[in-house]
């Protein structure tokens, strides 16, 4: 498990309906975006007088490869699960268990103390402790 503390704020641009100069280009053109696809592992986010406890679900991935990042107003965990296959030859009846890449953000609900966060990681569960500013 890597980690690292971010000092910006994040932001996200959503851009409203608006009209294009040159619309009838958009209406006849297909854009088509190469998207990396990801999916969002089961988390709790949960808040005490004292802290936030946030538990992430991430059995079958190796501490090595996920990351977790802290900002000022979010923390945000990803990385990759590859579980082994059962083989070329396999055919496979059910597949309910995500693989590839993950990203989970989630938003602060109160100020933390980033000199006193902890982070554990067993049998499949990341556990971050975020304290609250006195």
């Amino acid at each position: 498990m890597r980690h690292r503390r971010v000092t910006y704020r994040s932001a996200t641009l959503r851009i409203a309906a608006q009209s294009w100069p040159s619309s009838a280009a958009w209406e006849q053109e297909t854009i088509r975006l190469l998207v990396q696809a990801r999916w969002r592992p089961a988390t709790d986010v949960a808040e005490t007088a004292r802290s936030i406890e946030v538990t992430v679900d991430l059995a079958g991935v190796d501490e090595d490869d996920f990351e977790v990042q802290l900002f000022d107003n979010g923390l945000v965990v990803e990385g990759r699960r590859q579980l082994p296959s059962c083989g070329e030859d396999a055919v496979y009846h059910a597949a309910g268990i995500p693989q590839g890449f993950f990203r989970v953000e989630l938003p602060l609900p109160a100020r933390i103390d980033p000199e006193r966060v902890e982070a554990r990681y067993d049998r499949g569960l990341l556990r971050v402790t975020l304290p609250k500013r006195s």
